[in-house]
């Protein structure tokens, strides 16, 4: 009765090694992803920061925006993110003998080696669903925010001493705002119609100039006093229309922010029906094929990579923590596989360019995934180790 008990507190005392094991590096990668999300999320919210000061957007839309492309950034992290969480986890395994421990325990080698294939294909699969369904829908979602967004801060667009042309084909200029939100001496010079004014016959073809002393912003409306209008015609004639006040609606203003959706805010199954031929008449970009293609491949190849590196760094428990040379062996690793993640995101720029550059980029990480896990386990089922 002794042995199957001692069996089955060592059976016990193992899976919570692996429990540890596993929660260890899952830790590390969320605290270490979490830190550089965190760093390149504030420096793009800084450059954000034009949606108020340029475009005139409240600053509830920009932080709504901000937050919304949190997920994107987290995204382009992750491999990176993963490989310094394998990396500093088995250093801190090693460092406090938890890999001795093991081994003492008659712990096979290739367990933990299955145990770090699991957790970067978990990791893989993680990023792959932020990808392909989370990724498109929350930049979606930010730009409908701009798109659908109509009423925006002119006050904050219109500055004293500066012609403002955050509104396509509208320049504004003022020489000041006094304490009561007035716009002292204004000038507008619109291009393209984008101000419909009180005057029945202002074509939305002529060019208009508009001057006044003095007009106020209020309920998406812009008040003039004491101005003049000048209209030139397709024929170059000017006509001025003096007035005392008269009122223009703001609600035409198009701001510069690009508000039609982008290829990565396209949810990956309609980017998936493009690559049909028989529905690419209905793809907005049935005519850039490459630029698809790579998207794709972004979203659905890049996190293939990922397993791999948790591969190539359980080469790292064949070496002896004493061994010669031992700190040179896992710099080397990691410069390899830090290779591998930079050659994977050069080698997306050219997945575009045909379905053959696409298909060797989703089965070379898979190829090389069972060609280095063989190589491991011939190593570590042909050697002995003084610590087993």
């Amino acid at each position: 009765m002794e042995v199957p008990l001692d069996r089955h507190r060592i059976l016990m005392f193992k899976n919570k090694i692996y429990n540890h094991l596993a929660v260890e590096i899952f830790k590390n990668f969320i605290t270490i992803l979490l830190t550089f999300t965190a760093i390149a999320w504030t420096v793009r919210a800084v450059n954000f920061l034009d949606l108020m000061i340029e475009d005139g957007y409240s600053a509830n839309i920009y932080f709504r925006y901000s937050l919304l492309n949190i997920f994107t950034i987290a995204t382009r992290f992750v491999p990176l993110s993963f490989l310094l969480s394998m990396m500093i986890s088995i250093a801190k395994f090693e460092r406090q003998q938890e890999f001795l421990i093991l081994w003492t325990v008659g712990l096979n080698k290739i367990k933990i080696v299955n145990i770090f294939f699991l957790i970067g294909f978990l990791v893989s699969l993680f990023q792959i669903i932020l990808s392909l369904i989370i990724n498109p829908y929350t930049l979606n979602k930010s730009r409908s925010l701009l798109r659908d967004t109509n009423t925006k801060q002119v006050n904050s667009i219109i500055k004293s001493n500066d012609f403002s042309d955050s509104f396509k084909g509208v320049t504004f200029y003022i020489d000041e705002k006094n304490s009561k939100k007035e716009l002292i001496n204004i000038f507008i010079k619109d291009s393209r119609g984008s101000i419909n004014t009180v005057i029945g016959n202002t074509d939305d073809n002529m060019n208009t100039s508009i001057f006044a002393k003095k007009g106020m912003i209020v309920q998406n409306k812009l008040i003039l006093f004491d101005g003049i209008i000048q209209t030139l015609n397709d024929n170059k004639k000017i006509k001025n229309i003096n007035f005392e006040k008269t009122e223009l609606s703001l609600s035409n203003f198009s701001t510069r922010t690009i508000t039609q959706p982008k290829i990565q805010e396209i949810s990956s199954y309609e980017l998936f029906k493009c690559l049909n031929i028989e529905n690419s008449q209905e793809c907005v970009f049935k005519n850039n094929k490459k630029i698809l293609i790579e998207t794709l491949s972004r979203r659905a190849g890049m996190p293939l990579y990922i397993p791999l590196i948790s591969i190539i760094t359980s080469f790292l428990l064949i070496y002896k923590k004493e061994g010669k040379n031992n700190h040179t062996k896992k710099y080397i690793i990691f410069i390899f596989s830090f290779i591998v993640l930079i050659l994977a995101e050069i080698l997306l720029r050219y997945t575009g360019f045909s379905i053959t550059n696409f298909t060797l980029y989703i089965f070379t990480p898979l190829i090389l995934l069972i060609i280095l896990y063989t190589v491991l386990i011939k190593k570590m089922t042909s050697k002995r180790f003084e610590n087993e």
